[in-house]
């Protein structure tokens, strides 16, 4: 019984979190959007509300899938590819915090919330054998990917985007 709530528990904390992050960003106290774009100023046209829904409703799914296969064999390694990507948006939020010297709203949530959990699920997983070390591995490099490939993905649609002026 009490492995199944703990089951239960952390199979739904990457959702929780989430938007508890998203909340911060953009409700309360809000303003990550022009935090980001003076953090950014480079792809500040591809920061747009519409982008934002996007990314983040895609960050909800793929958090409610880890409750979805939570019985599945995929389960444990989705849950640890996903909040790896939390994780590795916790630091980017650092690293933008202290380059800026601003605060970039979903520091506080990142750091509190998204780094603890991701610590304590590769523990719990990696200890009861739910997960193996290369399960463990693969799923790392998939979270920590997040932040590559989307920048890039970035620049690529706002050059492609981007009208280049007359001769």
């Amino acid at each position: 019984m009490g492995n199944h709530l703990v089951m239960n528990w952390l199979y739904w904390a990457p959702f929780g979190a989430a938007s508890l992050h998203i909340v911060e960003e953009f409700v309360y106290p809000g303003g990550f959007a022009e935090w980001d774009r003076r953090y950014r100023p480079g792809i500040r046209q591809s920061i747009t509300p519409r982008f934002h829904v996007i990314v983040n409703g895609l960050l909800l799914v793929a958090c409610y899938d880890v409750w979805a296969l939570r019985s599945s064999p995929w389960g444990p390694g989705v849950w640890l590819a996903v909040t790896t990507l939390l994780f590795a948006n916790a630091v980017w939020h650092v690293v933008g915090t202290r380059a800026s010297r601003a605060y970039s709203p979903g520091v506080v949530t990142g750091v509190l919330l998204y780094v603890p959990l991701t610590v304590l699920g590769y523990g719990y997983f990696l200890r009861t054998g739910l997960a193996s070390v290369p399960t463990a591995v693969v799923a790392f490099l998939i979270g920590v990917s997040y932040q590559l490939w989307v920048g890039k993905a970035l620049h690529r649609w706002r050059a492609g985007r981007t009208t280049p002026a007359p001769p």
